[in-house]
């Protein structure tokens, strides 16, 4: 399994600054999905919205294939050693086994760093497989990009401890955690350096960070611990001019600043739990806003009235015609049907709002 994907010149215009056609649109569709809904409903609306989903046929409406981490009732063991179980087939779900609990596996038990030529982190990753896609997508005038695994850094080191033992590690300055730090940057590493010598256009760098409200670490712990890993891995992209996006869900405002002057070009963020005056206010221009769109509240629970409202007004407030702004919506079962489409519909409205 390889996280690799394309992205079109539209997008890379728009991340740069330079005046995209329009604003770049995303609209991802869990696997839960497919059995929490009818799926010929979910194909319809696919059918329907073409700006969303440009290459969609008939041909392609069939069900995705589930990761082995997101299976229900059979618990996955990752190459690091870290045991994921799920109750939705689909979601991908949570540590539930450390093998770092105890520090004293980091000397006997614990295997160490895979090997980046071999795996992700989560699975096997066949490097010549890449190659041929990259290679594939070049051809036909498309511009590829390489990932991490989500939860690369900060939330690998929590699964490999345990969240509450990492934070103590942080806490208690633990000189055994900066041998832990070295070895995850280093498999790290190994995976970027090869997307880089493949050519791709831009990195991607998943990881959580923020809670509802707060980040998960303090800002004092993610400078010393996190930001330096985070600089280190951009480091091989940066130098061959690809170009560096960041993710995080949840509340991260105490920590952007430090992960702009890190060097991100594209930074996906939640709007409703940052605030979207807030984002355009500290931001705007700075980097450019790749908006994960409310899946909590309006989205959820609103009127397709409402939702229509809330991506225009983020449209209003956070886009301009020089770029520096994107949009993307990742479905989970529980919202109604009609406000998925209502959702489709404004994303694409609004795209086309300063075209």
């Amino acid at each position: 399994m390889d996280f690799t994907d394309t992205i079109t010149e539209n997008t890379l215009r728009a991340i740069r600054f330079e005046r995209p056609e329009h604003i770049p649109v995303v609209f991802w569709i869990n696997p839960a999905c497919w059995h929490h809904y009818p799926q010929e409903a979910l194909f319809e609306l696919m059918a329907e919205h073409n700006l969303l989903f440009p290459e969609f046929t008939s041909e392609d409406a069939v069900l995705p294939e589930l990761a082995p981490w997101e299976r229900a009732g059979k618990p996955y063991t990752d190459v690091w050693g870290c045991v994921w179980e799920t109750t939705d087939d689909g979601i991908t779900g949570a540590v539930t086994k450390h093998p770092l609990a105890d520090w004293n596996a980091l000397q006997s038990r614990f295997i160490g760093t895979p090997d980046p030529a071999q795996t992700n982190g989560m699975a096997a990753i066949d490097w010549s497989a890449i190659e041929d896609k990259i290679q594939r997508a070049a051809a036909e005038g498309k511009h590829s990009t390489g990932s991490l695994e989500h939860g690369h850094a900060f939330l690998r080191l929590s699964y490999l401890r345990g969240y509450e033992r990492l934070l103590l590690d942080m806490a208690d300055r633990d000189d055994r955690l900066w041998r832990l730090i070295e070895m995850v940057e280093e498999f790290s590493i190994g995976i970027v350096q090869r997307y880089v010598d493949l050519g791709v256009a831009m990195m991607r760098y998943p990881e959580d960070l923020g809670m509802q409200l707060g980040p998960m670490l303090s800002p004092e712990h993610f400078r010393t611990y996190i930001k330096p890993i985070y600089e280190h891995l951009m480091a091989p992209a940066q130098k061959a001019g690809c170009l560096v996006h960041m993710h995080s869900d949840g509340d991260i405002r105490d920590l952007v600043d430090d992960l702009v002057v890190s060097g991100v070009d594209a930074l996906n963020l939640q709007d409703i739990v940052n605030g979207i005056d807030w984002i355009a206010s500290n931001l705007k221009g700075r980097v450019c806003i790749d908006l994960d769109i409310d899946r909590q509240q309006i989205t959820r629970f609103g009127s397709p009235e409402q939702i229509d409202n809330l991506i225009r007004q983020e449209v209003e407030k956070l886009g301009s015609p020089e770029g520096g702004f994107m949009m993307i919506y990742g479905l989970y079962p529980g919202v109604p049907l009609e406000n998925i489409k209502a959702i489709m519909d404004a994303m694409e409205r609004y795209a086309a709002f300063y075209s």
